[in-house]
């Protein structure tokens, strides 16, 4: 067998691994089941790709994204190694085609969807196949602790019973001990060997600013720090009127989110990869599998639902190893309404109750009805018709979809989209010239607003045909007009979304809802959210130790870059002079201030009550009504 270094060198041209990458490399090629925590940068795809090259027989590579898929399968094809790729949209014969490739020829890497494993297809080329290694990227979505959790993962250890003697590595950037352990259970891992790599980055600086114009401040770091960034919002709607500002201000910018077609997401992300365009700004749909090292700042504008998303997404900066920013912007606005969308996304058992019994009554299904066909299904008309909000609707249907009493088809998520084209003066005037179009126009104007000349928006036929006293059939007819007259672009949905009952049909009054499941997520979700409020709000402890700690990584090492040990620098208080302080007040604690400054124990009282007002602001220290000094849990 070649060595790790030699195919290091051959296809990477590297002379040397990264931290642990040899270590786990070589747990695999002595036919360990083994887990992976590299941070973002951290070279995660080497540790599975050198060994799978190194192995006799085809690397099944599984992971979550198309886009991430793809971009894997062409670094490898530029280093000469043969890769392909099996995703939704393929024909029959497509998927044939490769997969015979690998049972007969010579193809070394086959990248999969974990859904694609159990499918017939598959698993009758599998059996003719050999494979000499499953890695498993993305491993934090097996875990229901994860942060973007996907159930087909869950079945990835059935498909291991078709190749039980092969090792298989699962690679993630972020996971708690808890998700570790949920991971290496779920894919039924042999007395794994876990390796896990310092979450600290030392070229990162983490920021937080609470500002009010975030606009302002965004446009004040970027024309600071050079380079490429990414700004991430958490809507649509944001990404593209913050795009707008900074292209206002002479920015190069553009905005970037899955409403887009799949031809404009990717002209956009290579635009930016090429350093055609030096911002972009996104949703979370940006980002994943981007091998770009030069970013020098990543901004938050709003805040995360966890710190997994935020140390992953903030990670994107600086994977070239040189000086980078990851700032995150925000205001008590932003922490109120985060809670507020929290409780939206878990609506109570009698709104559940609620939608149920509205979707049983919507097509008219009886108490007890089985073999309940698929259902076409238009949310905005289903939220009329019952006086229900689109929003909390959605939600609600969502929970009914995890407690396995309805399934909701792909269309579902991917509404029709339309863009005007034209300029406002050309689409004016295209509406005077045409009378019969005026109105229609208009509607579509005072439903999705001037958003639509900036770019695709969502839009639901069935609303446009309420608010334009019409029927669906015309409201696409009249579409169409718009869509060969070069006033829009439109992008119908390819197929009506579908809902699906799984279950037979419920009295909704005794719905079996599994409501400690639903309460112990709640509270899961309440606690990640929590962690981010005391990331942002800390105006004393380093940041890095922050994240480390959340991610059980035990040590009091400072990382000197952030706002707060930068804060710490400027009280002019040496290092080891403030740790050993903090040692010896905590043994004292409760305690008055008047005691200490008493105290012999303390040399210098200056830098004690600076000490003292430092933890304070962060919060580590607390005083009562007492006048006593505490340790905050």
């Amino acid at each position: 067998m070649v060595s790790p270094h030699e195919i290091l060198k051959k296809f990477w041209n590297y002379d040397n691994f990264r931290p642990l990458q040899l270590e786990i490399i070589e747990s695999i090629t002595k036919g360990h089941d083994t887990l992976a925590l590299l941070p973002t940068g951290g070279g995660k795809s080497v540790c599975f790709q050198v060994p799978g090259l190194m192995l006799d027989g085809v690397c099944i590579v599984v992971s979550p994204l198309i886009a991430l898929m793809k971009d894997q399968m062409e670094q490898l094809k530029a280093r000469g190694v043969k890769a392909s790729t099996i995703y939704s949209g393929m024909t029959y014969r497509e998927i044939d085609y490769t997969l015979d490739n690998f049972v007969y020829g010579d193809q070394k890497f086959l990248y999969v969807s974990p859904e694609r494993l159990h499918t017939e297809i598959f698993i009758e080329r599998v059996k003719k196949m050999k494979v000499g290694l499953l890695a498993i990227d993305e491993a934090h979505c097996v875990s229901k602790w994860g942060y973007d959790f996907r159930p087909s993962y869950l079945k990835i250890q059935e498909f291991r019973e078709y190749i039980p003697s092969v090792p298989a590595i699962a690679l993630t950037a972020t996971a708690t001990n808890q998700v570790r352990k949920d991971i290496t259970e779920k894919l039924g891992m042999k007395k794994p060997s876990v390796f896990v790599q310092s979450f600290a980055r030392k070229n990162l600086s983490y920021s937080v600013f609470e500002v009010e114009n975030k606009e302002a401040k965004l446009l004040n770091i970027v024309k600071s720090v050079g380079g490429t960034s990414i700004v991430y919002t958490k809507t649509r709607k944001r990404a593209v009127e913050v795009s707008r500002f900074l292209q206002q201000n002479k920015i190069s910018a553009n905005f970037y989110h899955a409403g887009l077609p799949m031809t404009e997401r990717t002209a956009r992300q290579d635009a930016w990869i090429n350093n055609q365009t030096r911002i972009i700004v996104s949703t979370n749909a940006f980002g994943m599998g981007i091998d770009k090292p030069d970013v020098r700042t990543v901004v938050h504008l709003d805040i995360c639902e966890n710190l997994e998303a935020y140390y992953q997404e903030s990670g994107r900066a600086g994977r070239d190893q040189q000086k980078a920013y990851a700032v995150q912007l925000f205001n008590q606005s932003d922490v109120e309404e985060s809670k507020k969308n929290l409780d939206l996304k878990y609506p109570p058992a009698e709104f559940l109750k609620k939608v149920y019994q509205s979707l049983c009554n919507y097509y008219k299904l009886a108490v007890g009805a089985e073999f309940i066909p698929a259902f076409d299904f238009d949310l905005q008309d289903f939220a009329t018709t019952f006086g229900l909000q689109p929003r909390e609707t959605h939600f609600a249907l969502k929970l009914l979809e995890d407690q396995g009493f309805i399934t909701l088809s792909d269309a579902y998520f991917n509404p029709t989209r339309i863009k005007i084209i034209a300029s406002p003066k050309e689409f004016y005037g295209f509406q005077v010239r045409n009378e019969s179009i005026e109105n229609f126009s208009k509607t579509l104007l005072r439903i999705y607003g001037g958003e639509m000349y900036s770019g695709y928006v969502n839009i639901s036929e069935s609303e446009i045909a309420n608010a334009y006293f019409s029927n669906q059939a015309e409201v696409t007819q009249l579409l169409e007009y718009l869509s060969k007259s070069g006033m829009i672009e439109y992008v119908p949905q390819k197929n009506k979304p579908q809902l699906t009952f799984l279950t037979v049909r419920f009295d909704a009054a005794t719905l079996p809802l599994d409501y400690k499941e639903l309460e112990k997520r709640k509270i899961k979700d309440k606690k990640a959210l929590e962690s981010v409020h005391k990331y942002v709000l800390n105006k004393g402890k380093c940041r890095m130790l922050i994240l480390q700690d959340y991610f059980d990584e035990e040590t009091k090492v400072r990382c000197g870059l952030c706002d707060n040990c930068i804060a710490l620098k400027n009280l002019e208080i040496a290092e080891d002079l403030y740790d050993e302080y903090f040692e010896q007040l905590k043994n004292m604690l409760p305690v008055s201030v008047s005691k200490l400054e008493s105290t012999e124990v303390f040399k210098k009282p200056d830098i004690l009550m600076k000490m003292i007002r430092h933890k304070m602001d962060s919060e580590e220290i607390g005083m009562d009504s007492q006048g006593l000094l505490f340790l905050k849990d």
